[in-house]
């Protein structure tokens, strides 16, 4: 279960956990949640979206258009995949998951506390003006602040789509009885860059620098003139690519965007999940004096650890951080990474064992946060980071979400609930 120096995991080129299509390698590797996104068609003609795109990035890229958003939402619509369709929470999160392994460094087990579900009833304003809907909310971060609860969440048009926004809501817990309020100004997030043709996802919220800072994937159609000039023979990228942009925020309401953080001829077109280290009142916490951003995928199957001094700007090195032999299977995503306040850094990560999905946590000491201490069994999965509400880890996923329902559940340590439903996690391959 130890290491004190960690051979690095081997990423597996599979789709990735949080929702997009992977890029499809020559011998298909283990899917994850996020693999069910089917690749994209060739574009329709185009004609100009009505939101005023971003500046034009690398001619490489498929330029936004109406057109484009309309075609990725038509092939969003006719999206279904069984395997995701079936994961459930609890089978990675409950007791039953962490075992007679569970130790005290781990962060849960979870059981679900029905008085935080958050529904969507309405559909949300569509500025692009295409139809767009959403029938699936998931991947949600959230973080407190002055006793109001502010939930991020990924809404697709099906679930585990491409064609995903990004919307806000709030609940006031100083108010006994308050509902949930959905902002009116949804979609928080919407495409507006070429690197976001294909959806906006899996928003990550943290607080820093006096400010507030949300971490969101743009997905865009890979052409084969960016194959050509970033090859990525280690983590095959074949139709869909993945950007980290950020935007940054004084009240939690008003964003200001200011674009992608990384630099594809590095990532190699795929680069995914913001994972920065997040104390229990959602801050992101330096250490050794920077903050740092665990990357899992792409990168040319290297992991990777990004560091920034501001939050805004970040400089990536390959640093072979996680060594998952003691648990086996392969890696899929690094999730959540959380600073515990016992001087403990804990890493939340999907991988599969033997084909079968599950999670497992890590152990780091803060002092030594690339040095691996301990692997056991059980995690959230929570790709929006965890945080203590009312003195409990508290964190939120849809997937249980029955058809036509946009539910997200809430998940708290130490809660009374059900134990993990008496069902086997969905095969990986």
């Amino acid at each position: 279960m130890t290491s004190a120096t960690p051979e690095p995991a081997t990423p597996a080129p599979a789709t990735p956990a949080s929702e997009t299509p992977a890029p499809a390698p020559e011998t298909p590797a283990p899917a994850t949640p996020a693999s069910a996104t089917p690749a994209p068609a060739t574009p329709a003609p185009e004609t100009p979206a009505p939101a005023t795109p971003a500046p034009a990035t690398h001619p490489y890229l498929v330029p936004l258009t109406r057109a484009r958003l309309q075609q990725v939402l038509d092939d969003a619509l006719q999206h279904r995949n069984d395997l995701t369709g079936a994961l459930s929470q609890l089978t990675f999160s409950s007791p039953a998951a962490y075992g007679d392994q569970g130790t005290i460094w781990q962060v849960g087990p979870f059981a679900a506390d029905d008085a935080l579900t958050f529904t969507l009833d309405g559909q949300w304003p569509d500025p692009d003006g295409i139809g767009w809907t959403s029938d699936s909310l998931y991947n949600p971060s959230v973080i407190e602040h002055d006793g109001v609860l502010h939930l991020f969440y990924r809404a697709s048009p099906r679930k585990e789509s491409l064609g995903s926004r990004i919307g806000h809501a709030t609940l006031d817990l100083r108010t006994p009885g308050a509902a949930w309020i959905d902002d009116p100004a949804n979609p928080l997030v919407r495409p507006t860059r070429d690197v976001e043709l294909l959806g906006v996802e899996d928003p990550k919220a943290y607080r820093a620098e006096g400010r507030w800072w949300l971490f969101h994937n743009g997905v865009f159609p890979i052409t084969e003139e960016a194959r050509v000039a970033f090859p990525s023979l280690g983590y095959p990228v074949e139709a869909v690519g993945i950007d980290i942009l950020v935007s940054v925020s004084d009240d939690l309401v008003d964003w200001q965007p200011l674009g992608p953080i990384t630099d594809h001829a590095q990532t190699r077109l795929w680069a995914k999940g913001a994972v920065i280290p997040r104390d229990e009142h959602g801050a992101a916490v330096r250490i050794g004096g920077e903050y740092l951003m665990f990357v899992s995928e792409g990168f040319d199957g290297v992991l990777h650890v990004g560091r920034s001094t501001d939050m805004a700007t970040w400089v990536f090195e390959p640093c072979p951080y996680l060594d998952l032999s003691p648990v086996g299977g392969h890696l899929h995503e690094v999730a959540a990474a959380v600073v515990t306040g016992d001087g403990h850094l804990v890493l939340d990560v999907f991988h599969d064992v033997d084909g079968v999905f599950a999670a497992s946590q890590v152990l780091y000491d803060l002092e030594r946060p690339f040095e691996q201490l301990a692997v056991a069994p059980g995690g959230s999965l929570s790709w929006g980071g965890l945080q203590r509400v009312g003195g409990r880890w508290t964190f939120a996923q849809g997937w249980d979400a029955p058809p036509g329902r946009r539910d997200l559940y809430f998940y708290r340590d130490g809660a009374d609930g059900a134990d993990a439903p008496d069902t086997t996690p969905p095969r990986s391959i």
